[in-house]
């Protein structure tokens, strides 16, 4: 892997005292403020490990070549920062914001960065450099080489977006639900890592190394993967509509298969469903459509609620009036699928991609349980993608729909109410005559919505 921050351990580092760092804090707030007294924070080389800097605001802070290790940032504010060759392993920097942040060949690794924001942060490798007697810096080797890794790193639900990160190490790194749009990837180490749920839409990966990648549920459209290794990558419920696919080799790649090679009889195994359904599980079997491809198939009507459809392809499939209630849907591919008047009560569509289907007037709301006392099952659909969707007349009350993507949907005369869109977009959803009371709008701009 060659050099990384975590190596330069020869490098002199300065241990502030508690009074000092205060100070330094303060002076720098001041010149957030633009008021009198205020300097910007120089921190660059200096011995913060094991510190609390939660909250603060570092912004545009001189930090290169700082040992942040174990050091708590939640919440900080660290935009534009120089973090240059900083060593952040084990660091805690949960809903950080860190754009346009210079972190070329910064050691990341076992950080927690979940939620941060790392927009247009630079993050790919740097030149070894060492400290001079001026205080400056200065090359230690023309040729050396200081990659920024960001290994076994935890970096959920954070937005990297534009970040340039080609050449940098993430391995086994879990980025799961993260955007990364538009982020440069060229020839970065990406083996083993988890990108399900990403938002990787026109990302670059040119000669990538996604070995072993799990991509359930992640959005590639129009993202570039020239001579990319996707070797053992799981790709089952990716989307890679538009993508530049050139030299890239699937042949080893986990990919969904189609009914003959999965030896599943389709007429037989929704008969025994339909008997399991029927005598509640004491005949036939239950259907598990699991990472199978049914794209296009007819299935009208057809009875497949409790039935196991996980990382399942349906991409332009027919289900209008179909009984998926209680059905797991998780990571599901229905991109253009047809299912007006479906009922899908309860279901888990945790992260499935419904982009450009017709769910007019279909059921997705809470499911009724039988029993003594009066219960429900909601719906999940949480981080579920329903961009250009027809939604008309739908009844979601009381689903479960946080971080969802209704972009551009047509949720005319639709009943949200008591429904948790949380964090959900909804810009250029149609809401005209929708119902919303009750509904959990909290980070929701309605003001991008269409009456």
């Amino acid at each position: 892997m060659g050099n990384s921050a975590a190596d330069l351990g020869d490098l002199p580092r300065t241990r502030l005292a508690a009074p000092q760092l205060t100070e330094i804090l303060r002076r720098h707030r001041l010149y957030r403020e633009g008021r009198t007294g205020g300097q910007r924070a120089n921190l660059k080389l200096h011995d913060l490990s094991n510190q609390d800097l939660s909250g603060q605001d570092l912004t545009e802070a001189e930090m290169s070549g700082a040992k942040l290790f174990s050091t708590r940032l939640v919440g900080t504010q660290l935009g534009g920062a120089n973090l240059y060759a900083a060593d952040l392993r084990l660091a805690v920097l949960e809903r950080a914001v860190l754009a346009r942040a210079d972190l070329r060949g910064a050691c990341l690794r076992g950080a927690v960065l979940n939620e941060a924001v790392l927009t247009d942060a630079d993050l790919r490798d740097g030149t070894l450099l060492t400290k001079n007697a001026g205080g400056g810096f200065d090359v230690m080797a023309f040729d050396s080489v200081l990659p920024t890794e960001m290994s076994c790193a935890t970096v959920r639900a954070a937005d990297l977006s534009r970040a340039k990160m080609s050449n940098a190490f993430v391995m086994q790194t879990d980025l799961s639900d993260a955007v990364m749009r538009g982020t440069k990837f060229g020839n970065a180490n990406l083996s083993g890592s988890d990108l399900s749920g990403c938002d990787l839409r026109g990302a670059d990966f040119t000669q990538a190394n996604l070995t072993g990648v799990r991509l359930h549920g992640a959005v590639m459209t129009g993202a570039v993967l020239r001579t990319a290794n996707l070797a053992r990558a799981n790709i089952i419920g990716a989307v890679f509509d538009a993508a530049d696919m050139i030299g890239v080799d699937l042949s080893q790649a986990v990919r969904p298969r189609n009914l003959a090679e999965a030896y599943v009889d389709l007429p037989i195994t929704l008969a025994q469903h339909q008997a399991w359904v029927d005598t509640g599980g004491r005949d036939g079997t239950r259907a598990d459509f699991s990472e199978l491809d049914l794209s296009g198939l007819d299935l009208t009507g057809a009875m497949l609620s409790a039935a196991v459809l996980h990382c399942v392809s349906l991409v332009g499939a027919r289900l209008d009036g179909g009984q998926l209630a209680m059905t797991d849907l998780a990571f599901a591919d229905l991109r253009r699928a047809r299912l007006a008047r479906a009922d899908l009560r309860g279901a888990n569509m945790n992260r499935a991609t419904f982009c450009g289907a017709d769910l007019s007037g279909a059921q997705l709301g809470a499911m009724p349980l039988q029993g003594a006392v009066s219960r429900t099952w909601r719906s999940n659909l949480v981080r579920a993608r329903f961009d250009e969707c027809k939604m008309a007349g739908a009844d979601l009350r009381g689903a479960q729909m946080q971080n969802a993507s209704l972009a551009g949907a047509d949720l005319r005369d639709a009943d949200l109410r008591e429904t948790d869109l949380t964090g959900a977009d909804l810009a250029g959803a149609r809401i005209g005559g929708a119902q919303l009371d009750g509904a959990l709008l909290t980070g929701v701009d309605m003001g991008k919505a269409r009456r």
